[in-house]
């Protein structure tokens, strides 16, 4: 499909001459970084910007950081250097779990993961990692910095607390101090490149804290606080994981459509619960389980 309007272009190096455009042209700007998603929605009309600002120049933004226990991941970081990076993998699984099932390898080595942030799809698989390891969000424009936690950047499906003059700089995630473990599971229809039908995250630690993430079974992803608060301080017995997954229906709001049915989605969040739980459980005591994120 062709593109049906003309815009202008500008690739810039520095993330100064990024908002400084941003102020001038606001909601009549995109950044563009990977472009997987802008690109079609631009094709397909629901994206009609005056300008294109391409940020991949930027060179302070491609890189992964970890020092004093925080990572720091630029906004030009594609999903396929998450894959690659041995800090996040040994230290952030869940995130490094969820960045293999994104899409299909020729997307990851061009999505980042600021711009699925942005994107604010309901089904986004980098959404419950970044919940459960409580990231922050770092913004600018042309006056100031702010951060903005993850938990209140999602407002609606596809709208974000990001303001049209604002340019995500990086994402932080401040390494918990005890003892943890993560993962993440992404119910699909089938192996490959499929949007999640259920995806959650979970982080457990040593002193029986449970911080438990959705997405795609509501308008944007949660917290599964009701579930955190039931859990904490237990031991995962069979009986405390049937009450937790009683809660799940308070939880989340999940809508029949092309990929599943409401009910269905709700009866496999719970399921997933139950194997997400077991397998950061077991990750946590140093036994190795076999990493499928797709059932």
């Amino acid at each position: 499909m062709p593109i049906s309007h003309e815009f202008d272009y500008k690739k810039v190096k520095t993330t100064d001459e990024a908002v400084d455009l941003l102020a001038k042209y606001g909601d009549k700007a995109k950044i563009l970084a990977g472009g997987t998603d802008l690109t079609v929605q631009i094709k397909e009309d629901f994206a009609t910007p005056e300008l294109l600002i391409d940020i991949k120049g930027i060179l302070d933004l491609n890189k992964i950081e970890f020092s004093d226990g925080v990572l720091k991941i630029g906004a030009g970081v594609i999903f396929s250097d998450i894959e690659e990076s041995e800090i996040i993998k040994e230290k952030f699984y869940a995130l490094w779990e969820a960045a293999g099932t994104v899409a299909s390898v020729g997307v990851r080595n061009r999505a980042t993961l600021s711009g699925n942030i942005c994107s604010a799809v309901p089904s986004l698989d980098s959404a419950p990692p970044l919940m459960v390891f409580d990231a922050v969000i770092n913004v600018k424009n042309a006056i100031t910095e702010r951060t903005i936690p993850i938990v209140d950047w999602f407002v609606a499906p596809k709208k974000t607390a990001l303001k049209s003059d604002e340019i995500v700089v990086s994402i932080s995630i401040k390494l918990p101090e005890e003892k943890i473990a993560s993962c993440y599971k992404k119910l699909g229809r089938y192996r490959g490149e499929d949007l999640a039908q259920v995806g959650v995250g979970v982080l457990v630690s040593e002193n029986k804290e449970y911080k438990i993430s959705f997405c795609a079974v509501g308008p944007v992803p949660v917290r599964a606080t009701k579930i955190e608060d039931f859990l904490k301080g237990k031991n995962l017995t069979n009986e405390t994981i049937k009450e937790a997954q009683k809660i799940v229906e308070q939880e989340i709001t999940p809508i029949t459509d092309i990929r599943a049915s409401k009910e269905y989605r709700m009866q496999m969040a719970k399921v997933m619960l139950e194997r997400a739980l077991n397998d950061a459980t077991a990750i946590l005591s140093g036994k190795e389980i076999k990493t499928e994120a797709i059932i």
